[in-house]
């Protein structure tokens, strides 16, 4: 396991304890504890992994995201700090470009399509990314020992996969590396209905540290009563936080759920919006 991998695992676990005792409000030394840590050194490493102490990261979560929104009686949840990562305040679709295949294209599960593959590191753990000649088509999260291959079989069986590097793996890699905006757009290319494709977009269109509901992604596409197909729409999602479905509520301001586990979202937002 990589130093990157061991921290997030021990911030994820902390976070996750956080949570599940948040109404004893668990001491500094009960979190260490958890995660096997000295008080101090956990505290050094979640400061430096999270830019804040347990504690303002804990209170942000739990404070500003649900209760200022219920407060307010709104549907979208405004983060306190807005201001994002390096410069990732602006809008996603700046600088991601989603190309929707037409459906032939992919009818076949990727039959005649060459992609390339390699594991990238995040702040967010281990991810798998994959790209066709046109951009990236898929980013998720690896469990431990989980193997790349066979995850990419599931969504392409019938793709030529291929172990390797490409212009646009390197340009996800460099960017979760040092989170500065790439030179040019990354590319996506995806497939997809219609009207996943137009969720997708939607997605694209919320900045860094804020956050949306269902509900405000239905109406966006046009489609105010299919907050359900919505939901349906954002869990099918192939790339993970480029297309930022993390950022998505319920409409009571409870987190949900995540394609890539709860505790991941819970831990992408708090980064973004205490950052």
């Amino acid at each position: 396991m990589t130093p990157t991998e061991h921290h997030y695992e021990r911030v994820a676990a902390a976070i996750r304890y956080l949570r599940e005792h948040a109404q004893e409000q668990p001491s500094l030394e009960d979190v260490a504890a958890h995660v096997h840590l000295s008080k101090y050194h956990f505290q050094r490493l979640f400061r430096e992994w999270a830019g804040v102490s347990p504690k303002r990261f804990l209170q942000h979560l739990t404070l500003e995201h649900a209760k200022a929104g219920l407060r307010a009686g709104v549907s979208t949840l405004e983060a306190a700090h807005a201001a994002g990562l390096s410069g990732n305040g602006r809008l996603h679709d700046l600088f991601v470009q989603l190309q929707g295949c037409s459906p032939g294209a992919w009818r076949d599960r990727g039959a005649g399509v060459d992609i390339t593959y390699r594991e990238i590191t995040t702040p967010f753990g281990v991810a798998l990314a994959a790209a066709t000649e046109l951009g990236i088509c898929f980013l998720s999260f690896l469990e431990r020992n989980a193997n790349p291959e066979q995850e990419l079989r599931r969504e392409f069986p019938e793709a030529r996969l291929h172990r390797g590097d490409s212009v646009h793996l390197r340009a996800v890699g460099r960017f979760f590396k040092d989170w500065q905006l790439p030179d040019k757009p990354l590319v996506l290319d995806l497939r997809g209905t219609p009207f996943q494709l137009s969720v997708w977009r939607a997605l694209l269109q919320i900045p860094s540290g804020h956050l949306r509901s269902y509900g405000d992604i239905a109406t966006q596409v046009g489609k105010p009563a299919a907050v359900r197909a919505v939901g349906t729409a954002i869990g099918k999602n192939p790339i993970a936080f480029l297309i930022p479905c993390h950022r998505v509520l319920r409409q009571n301001g409870a987190l949900g759920g995540y394609r890539w586990g709860p505790e991941r979202k819970e831990i992408m937002v708090g980064y973004e919006a205490v950052r």
